[in-house]
């Protein structure tokens, strides 16, 4: 690399000479419903498995206002993201509008807490992916495997698809979330008649409460980060902006579509798995929930076992498109040189960020092991439950950054071409950032997660450390700082 500096402010960038983005190269192919699937797949496996986990500290009418709330916050950041992604159509998404609206830092604090966000989710998924698979396992052949070796065999294969190329990657993108929604389908027409209020309210009130909410309102505190899961990585679709055709058009149509699809479903499978045998309160500690509503529906048998094998490609969806989406969250913070440089290169032939899918992936398994293997520290506190809400920590700050990035963007840019406008303006970001730093708050009033959000906290800290000592001086001209540093420099002379 060169080493032709221009200081700017606090930061410094560098020449990185003329082959630097020959090799950091992406293709593009992405289409309206490519996208569609990418943010519907990547969310999915919340309906799998997850949100369940907050039924024992909330209650279903706990959770159920939860969800109602964090819906709210969805579709508002949803329409705000739709204006942001097609005026700032770069790779970087959350770290493009904070880079913009915020300047380096802001950037930088924005991209770290989505990348907490992309790595740990595909950790929850995998977990996820092993409770099935070991109940399947079981039910079908009578031998299981260990978790670990469940987590590598899908890391493996799905990283190795995501490298392989843009277009597999989003054809079984769109064939994965079809399937995954045939099987919801599946499971709401045949729960519909087994449902029960009777089932879905059977958590035993504490002392001076209901049943409807047996843990009164705090249970609505505490269900927040779990109601996140219903949501959670529709934000992701504007990384995939340099990989889309026509990112003006079909960016915001995808972001919009997705979460109508994702509230429908999240409602439904919240009533319909909750509420009919064995009832929340079991529901509410199963590491395979769907898996239990197939067993009601169908009977304890290899059809049930067989249905609840095609779930796990609701799990799937999710894990392999949050791979992408950690994927180009990693390669454009590295390109522009807030991540080490090497962490940016692409596959000569195939233009995927090979090196950074591979590290993501080794980060995220290892903190799987850790929370595995650290009994003594979380107890009998399932190892999703933990790994859910560290991922939630690192989205509800991205999330809050973002809105105000939306805010600061229509005030201080206001003339920057804005192919599409969110019909909520700067109130429905602003309710989005509130319900989520209030989210942020709320991650804190469950004793039984602290350690993991203290950890993720040290992991944010850490990586500020190392950006005030030494990215900050590596910084490189990418089509995201270019474009910050001419618009910015632009509304300073006007």
């Amino acid at each position: 690399m060169s080493d032709n500096t221009n200081k700017v402010g606090s930061v410094a960038y560098h020449n990185p000479g003329s082959d630097y983005f020959e090799k950091r190269g992406l293709k593009r192919y992405a289409g309206v419903w490519s996208l569609w699937a990418l943010g519907v797949g990547a969310v999915i496996s919340g309906d799998f498995f997850g949100w369940n986990f907050g039924i024992p500290s909330g209650g279903f009418g706990g959770l159920l206002i939860a969800t109602i709330i964090i819906s709210v916050m969805y579709i508002c950041m949803a329409y705000s993201l739709a204006e942001m992604s097609p005026a700032l159509p770069h790779t970087g998404g959350a770290y493009s509008f904070g880079r913009t609206a915020m300047g380096p830092w802001g950037g930088f604090v924005t991209g770290l807490a989505e990348n907490m966000e992309y790595v740990l989710t595909p950790a929850v998924i995998v977990v996820g992916i092993a409770g099935y698979m070991s109940s399947i396992s079981m039910s079908l052949f009578g031998f299981d495997l260990p978790p670990w070796l469940w987590w590598a065999i899908f890391y493996a294969i799905f990283v190795g698809l995501n490298i392989w190329g843009v277009e597999v990657t989003f054809k079984f993108t769109v064939f994965i979330t079809f399937v995954a929604l045939g099987i919801l389908l599946i499971f709401w027409i045949g729960a519909i008649p087994l449902f029960s209020w009777d089932l879905a309210l059977n958590v035993p009130p504490t002392e001076g409460n209901t049943a409807f909410l047996p843990y009164g309102w705090a249970g609505v505190a505490v269900n927040l980060p779990f109601a996140i899961w219903f949501f959670l990585a529709i934000e992701q679709l504007p990384l995939a902006a340099e990989e889309s055709h026509s990112p003006e058009k079909d960016m915001p149509r995808g972001l919009i579509f997705g979460i109508a699809t994702l509230v429908v479903a999240a409602f439904l499978t919240l009533f319909l798995n909750a509420g009919i045998p064995p009832g929340a309160a079991e529901v509410g500690k199963a590491t395979d929930p769907l898996f239990l509503a197939f067993k009601a529906i169908f009977g304890d048998g290899i059809g049930a076992s067989l249905l609840a094998l095609a779930a796990v490609a609701g799990l799937v969806a999710s894990f392999h498109t949050i791979i992408f989406a950690y994927g180009r969250n990693i390669y454009s913070l590295s390109r522009a040189g807030y991540f080490p440089h090497w962490l940016s290169v692409t596959h000569g032939e195939r233009k995927t960020p090979h090196v950074a899918l591979i590290a993501g992936a080794v980060l995220g398994f290892i903190v799987c092991l850790i929370i595995q293997n650290s009994e003594a520290i979380f107890g009998d506190v399932p190892v999703g439950a933990v790994l859910l809400n560290m991922a939630v920590f690192g989205a509800v700050i991205a999330y809050v950054l973002q809105m105000v990035s939306f805010v600061l963007l229509r005030r201080n840019l206001p003339d920057i071409k804005r192919p599409y406008v969110s019909i909520f303006g700067q109130a429905g970001a602003i309710i989005a950032a509130l319900i989520a730093a209030g989210t942020l708050v709320a991650l804190f009033a469950n004793p039984a997660y602290r350690v993991g959000i203290y950890g993720v906290a040290i992991w944010y800290v850490a990586g500020i450390i190392y950006f005030a000592v030494y990215g900050r001086h590596k910084l490189v001209y990418s089509p995201e700082e270019e474009f910050a540093v001419k618009h910015v420099l632009e509304s300073k002379s006007t």
